[in-house]
C-alpha cells in the first residue's frame, strides 16, 4: 500500500517535511488587479501583496478547480499511489475543499478528502499528524482521522489591524455583526468550527497583541503543544510575540523541525489577501498521542 498525502498551499506545511515525507502542495491562486499568480510564486512577495492591499488595488484569491485536483491524482496514482488523503483548509472558507472533493470522483484510486474545518498552521499540522500515521503503518482512514482529531484539537486566534480586508473578501461573517462598522476597535478574531468568529474587542494595538498571547497561552493547557506565530509585514512583532510564548510556554512546546520552539512564520498570500498588513496570528495544537 502505497498513501500520499496532497494538501494545498494555505497550509504552510514546512518545505522540508513536504519535500521528505512526499506530501504534493496544490497552490491556491492571488489576483492582483488583471495578474493572477500560483501562491508562493516570486512574483507575489509578502512585501508586494502588502503594498498591493495598501494601495487600494484589488486583490483577490482564487480556488484550485476540480480538474487541477483530478489530473494530479490521476498522475499520483499512475506514479504508484494506491490511495490518496487530501487534506485541505475550512469549506466554510474557501471552495478548494470542495474542488478537491469533485476531483476525487475522477480519480483511479480511493481518495480521501478531509476538511479541518482550519485555516494556515492548525492544517499544516493535521497534514503532519496524518504523515505520522502512515510512516507508522496506519490505513488511510487511520490518517484521515488524525487529521481530522489533530486539527479539531488546535486553536487558531490572530489579531488583524482592521476588519477591512475580511469585509472586502466577504470572509468576516458573525465578526461583522459583532464589531459592526467600529473601525477603531482592534479585533481578535479565532476559528470556530471553520468560520471566522469574533474572541475579544480590544482598543489598542498593544492591549489586543497582550490578549491573543493569554489566550494562546490558555489553550496550551497543561500538555505538550505544538506551537506557531504567523503574520503578514509585521516581522518585528511576530518575533517578539513568538519569544514571550517561548519563554512563557518554555518545556511544554515541541520544538518545530526548523529547531525553533515556537516557529514564526510569514503568511501566504492568499490568507494574507484577505487579513491585511499587521496581522499576527497563533495557533496551538495540543500534541495528541497518535503524534
Amino acid at each position: 500500500m502505497s498513501i500520499v498525502v496532497v494538501t494545498d498551499s494555505t497550509s504552510t506545511v514546512p518545505a522540508e517535511v513536504a519535500e521528505a515525507s512526499g506530501v504534493h502542495v496544490v497552490p491556491l491562486q492571488v489576483v492582483i488587479d488583471d495578474d493572477v499568480y500560483d501562491e508562493g510564486a516570486e512574483e507575489v512577495t509578502p512585501e508586494r501583496l502588502a503594498a498591493a492591499l495598501k494601495g487600494k488595488h484589488a486583490v483577490s484569491t482564487s480556488r484550485p478547480a476540480p480538474t487541477v485536483f483530478a489530473e494530479l491524482y490521476a498522475k499520483l496514482a499512475a506514479e504508484g499511489a494506491t490511495e490518496i488523503v487530501s487534506i485541505h483548509l475550512s469549506a466554510e472558507v474557501s471552495g478548494t475543499f470542495e474542488s478537491a472533493l469533485v476531483g476525487s470522483r475522477q480519480a483511479p484510486v480511493p481518495v480521501t478528502c478531509v476538511d479541518t474545518r482550519q485555516v494556515g498552521v492548525a492544517t499544516g499540522y493535521a497534514v503532519e499528524s496524518a504523515l505520522d500515521v502512515i510512516a507508522r503503518g496506519g490505513t488511510s482512514a487511520e490518517a484521515a482521522e488524525a487529521a481530522r482529531a489533530r486539527a479539531a484539537g488546535a486553536t487558531s486566534l490572530f489579531y488583524v489591524n482592521t476588519l477591512e480586508y475580511l469585509r472586502r473578501g466577504g470572509r468576516v461573517g458573525a465578526a461583522a455583526a459583532v464589531f459592526g462598522g467600529a473601525l477603531a476597535v482592534k479585533p481578535l478574531l479565532g476559528i470556530v468550527d471553520g468560520v471566522i468568529s469574533p474572541q475579544a474587542k480590544v482598543r489598542t494595538a498593544a492591549k489586543a497583541i497582550a490578549r491573543l498571547e493569554a489566550l494562546a497561552v490558555e489553550a496550551a493547557g497543561d500538555g505538550p503543544v505544538e506551537v506557531c506565530v504567523a503574520h503578514l509585514a509585521a516581522e518585528e512583532r511576530a518575533a517578539a510575540l513568538a519569544a514571550r510564548l517561548t519563554e512563557v510556554l518554555g518545556d511544554q512546546v515541541v520544538p518545530a523541525c526548523s529547531g525553533e520552539v515556537v516557529r514564526c512564520v510569514e503568511l501566504g498570500g492568499v490568507l494574507g489577501a484577505h487579513v491585511g498588513p499587521g496581522m499576527l496570528a497563533i495557533c496551538v495544537a495540543p500534541v495528541l498521542g497518535s503524534h
